[in-house]
Order: C-alpha cells, then structure tokens, then sequence
C-alpha cells in the first residue's frame, strides 16, 4: 500500500490528507488558535463536586467547565495532588521523582469527593477536544506520548503493545527500557517499536523525560486554568504515529512548515527525511493532488460507490446511521443473494473508509442490503472486521442483527469533520428564483450607458455566458454595432463560459473589473 501525507498550510490553519493508493482516507484540520487539544496539560481548578455523577467540573479555562470522572483520575491520582502541593509550595524535589514517596493507589469503587475538594489545583490533560455544546473531557492520569514509547509518571510497570506478537523481542523491548527508565516512571511500548535498538529507543525516552522536566518547572510560575504543558502540532503528531516504511511522500505547501517537519523527521526517522518535499507548484496543493475533488465526492448526506450502489450518511445527536441501497446493482445477472453480498462488500469498504475520514465518534449503525444466509453475514462481518483494523481510533463491531443492522461503537476525541459539499447558487443567491431573462438585455444597456456617458469609460470589455455573447455579435445588424453607433466606441464582447446564463460584468481598459 502506498501512503502519501498532503499538508496544506494556509493562515488559518493546517488541512492534513492522508492517501493510500491514491484515495483519501483521513482529513485533519487543525486551527492556528485551538488551545485544547488532545494531551495538552492544564493546571486546572476543581469548581465543582458531582458526587451523583461521581465526577467533577474542572475550570481549565474554556468557555464551559470541563469534564472529569472518578474513573479517568488514575490510580495514583493522590501522588500527582502531592506532587502539585509541593511544587506550588516551593519545595525542591528534584525534576524527577526519585525522592518523591508514591501515595497508595485510590480505591476502584471510591467516591470523587473522597479525593477531590473544591477550588482544589490539580493536573489534567485533555482526553476529549470540546464537541458541540460540551466542554473538554479530561483525565489526570498523565501521559506524555512519543514515537516509539508513551511515559507514565507515578507508575513502575513496562507494558508492550498487544500488537507485538513475538515473546522474544517483547522480551527484548522490556530489558532495553528496565535498564534505561528513570525511577517512578512506567513506560507503555508502541508497535513501532518492534525491530529497533537501544539507541533509538533511549533517545526516544529521554525526550520524553525532557517533556516532563519542563513540565515540573513550568508548574510552580503557571497560572490555574491555564495550559502547563503542550501537545505538538497536528502534523507532527500524526507523522509520530503512523509514519512507517510504506510512506513515499510527504508534500507540504509552506517553506516554514516544511522546515519545521523535515527536521521533526530527521530527529525521529533520519532514513525518511528525503521524503518530506515542498510543493512550489502555482496549483493549490490539493487541486493538483486531486484532493480537494475526492474531498467534495466523499463528504456529503450521498456517498456513490463505484459500482452503482450508494450510501446515503445520516447525522443525529445521539448516532449516525448509513444505509446502504443497491441502486441500478439490482439489474444484475446474478442472484439476488449473491448480488447483495457483493453490493454490501463494496458499501463495507467505503464505510470503514468514511468512518476514518470524518472521523465519527460514538455510535454507528449501518443497514446492510438483506442476506438471508448466515454465512454471507458472517463472511460480511469478517470483512468488515479486516477493514476496520486499518482504524487507529478504539472501536467496537457488533455482528449483525436480526434486522440486518451492524452497530459499532468508535472513539471520539475531536469534532466531526464536517465539509460542506453544497454551494449557495450564484444566480438566485439561494432563493431559488432568479430575474427575468426578458430584462437582461435592458439591464445591460443600463448599465452600459452609465458606465460610458456618466463615468466616461473608454475600451469597455462586456463579459457575458457564450449564448448571450452569440445574441449581440451574430449577424450583421447586431447589438455590438448599434451599440458603436449610438456611443461612438467598439464594446468588445468576451465569452465566459463559467459564467451562469444571466451573468455579466464589465471590464475596464485597465483589466479591471468595473464595480456597479
């Protein structure tokens, strides 16, 4: 499979496309200004104690109070409350946590008020980014993440990636980071960590203990309810996490973001800095990468398939649910069970295709054409299991039901991605009416004799649709001369096909559009 990363930079943000084989599979967006992403760190200030809920709202500085359950407080919660208390006192402790004596873990089946009080100062990071009317959902149990290793303060325990299958190198993955972890810290082994060596592994960790030093000494001077520590940018997380062997591409829009990702690269995957490239065609980026098409054909309430089939994507607020209808497949020579089973196939695989690219969150039911074997349904099911696992978010596949619907469940942690494929019809300007073609030519004079007598323009260019360009210059007693006669200057007429049937403007010598 061959994978291709397209980063547009603009000064509003940054629109990350993943490619595979040519076919969009993942959009990203990221705004200049969004102060809430996944893994930022806030010193945030409990405002509230929900002991119904078990939980609490935390003010990490968003417009509305995030987020915090009993559940996503992490078993050494009490040691994090500690360790905040000291730093905030002034006491010196190192930036590690060598010296620092762990707390016990909190109880599993406790209550949120046992361990937090109001207007108490304590450590959070985002796990959820605001969606819709909802604040931040946050979790205190750190983590700072990096390319081949996650580290866990106020922990001991080395865990590898269930990913990893070989007992030998998860053997040899584990001693390699025994020997080199600091003291209090546990360490989570990433699946791209399989088949490297210390060096890179040590070198890997040791950022991340830097991202942690300057974390504790940011924390004594940070202000409640303001951000302590920072994720990186979109681009370079998303380079962290999936960049492997099967890239061949990088292309990015801007000097200053490609400098940015080739060193990032350099530091991580020296091998692969060659592919990053910068883009200096005058062509948008994704208009020359056909990008911005696919983006117009895939977002949309339709979603056509390839083989005539569609899939029509519905959005509630408390699901999303896609149907899949057969369209003109119903016409095959082929049975109708067997026609199912492949119209079905080929809606599986644009659904774990869309789920990727709008990234829909929560729960997804899908309405599957009927098949009345149980084999076609397992093999179904089977199918789209073996597509999902190209999914990087956690998620969930029910098999089907007796009703033919498929539930999943997946992971949400941003806002949809949503992309209007509709536009506001120029000519009506969305009313669905439009003036009468029967005054067109009156508007045009008008405008004409304004534009010639009043304002004294000289070499006027009228641009006009091609059928209305063909009514005043075709013949010989046509509007072009009568209008040279009455006004005593040639008014070119240009052809502009992009143009809708009542559209015009006019053009000054100067190649200007004449504003009316």
């Amino acid at each position: 499979m061959v994978k291709e990363l397209i980063i547009n930079s603009t000064p509003a943000g940054v629109t990350i496309a993943l490619i595979e084989d040519k076919q969009l599979v993942e959009l990203h967006k990221e705004q200049i200004n969004n102060n809430y992403a996944v893994g930022d760190i806030y010193l945030g200030r409990i405002k509230k104690i929900m002991p119904g809920l078990n939980a609490a709202f935390v003010d990490v500085g968003y417009e509305k109070d995030a987020f915090l359950h009993y559940f996503d407080l992490g078993p050494q919660v009490q040691s994090l409350i500690k360790l905040t208390k000291i730093k905030r006192n002034g006491s010196v402790t190192g930036t590690l946590l060598d010296n620092l004596k762990l707390e016990a873990d909190i109880n599993k089946a406790g209550k949120i008020s046992d361990v937090l009080s109001k207007n108490m100062l304590l450590p959070v990071q985002i796990a959820k980014e605001p969606i819709s009317t909802k604040g931040p959902r946050l979790s205190s149990d750190l983590s700072i993440a990096g390319r081949y290793v996650v580290l866990v303060p106020f922990s001991n325990t080395i865990s590898v990636s269930k990913k990893i299958k070989s007992n030998t190198e998860r053997n040899r993955l584990k001693k390699i980071i025994e020997s080199i972890k600091p003291q209090n810290f546990g360490v989570i082994i990433r699946t791209v960590s399989e088949g490297r060596g210390v060096a890179e592994m040590q070198k890997d960790l040791l950022d991340l203990i830097a991202k942690w030093e300057n974390f504790t000494k940011k924390m004594p001077s940070t202000e409640p309810s303001k951000r302590v520590w920072g994720e990186m940018d979109r681009s370079s997380t998303l380079i962290r996490d999936i960049l492997n062997p099967d890239f061949t591409n990088v292309y990015v829009s801007t000097p200053e973001l490609y400098d940015d990702i080739r060193s990032y690269v350099h530091d991580i995957s020296p091998e692969m800095e060659k592919i990053v490239k910068l883009y200096k065609q005058k062509e948008p980026i994704f208009d020359h990468f056909g990008v911005e098409k696919q983006i117009k054909n895939a977002f949309g309430k339709t979603v056509n398939l390839p083989g005539g089939a569609y899939l029509v994507v519905e959005h509630t607020e408390a699901l999303h649910v896609i149907d899949v209808n057969s369209g003109n497949r119903t016409a095959s020579k082929e049975n109708q069970e067997e026609n199912a089973l492949q119209v079905n196939k080929e809606a599986a695989k644009e659904i774990a295709r869309q789920l990727r690219l709008r990234d829909m969150g929560g729960i997804v039911v899908i309405d599957f054409i009927d098949m009345h074997k149980p084999t076609n349904r397992k093999l179904l099911f089977d199918y789209l299991r073996e597509l999902m696992l190209l999914d990087r978010a956690k998620h969930t596949i029910l098999p089907p039901s007796k009703f033919g619907l498929v539930q999943i469940t997946r992971q949400r942690v941003r806002p949809e991605m949503n992309i209007v494929t509709v536009e506001k019809c120029p000519a009506c300007d969305g009313t669905g009416e439009i003036k009468a073609s029967i005054v067109l030519m009156d508007d045009i004079e008008n405008n004409l004799n304004y534009i010639l007598r009043e304002q004294n323009e000289k070499g006027v260019t009228l641009c006009v649709h091609p059928y209305i360009e063909a009514y005043i210059t075709k013949g010989i007693f046509n509007l072009q001369r009568r209008w040279f006669f009455k006004y005593g200057q040639w008014i070119k007429v240009k052809a502009q096909s992009s143009y809708y049937l009542t559209e015009f403007h006019f053009i000054s010598a100067k190649d200007e559009e004449i504003k009316l």
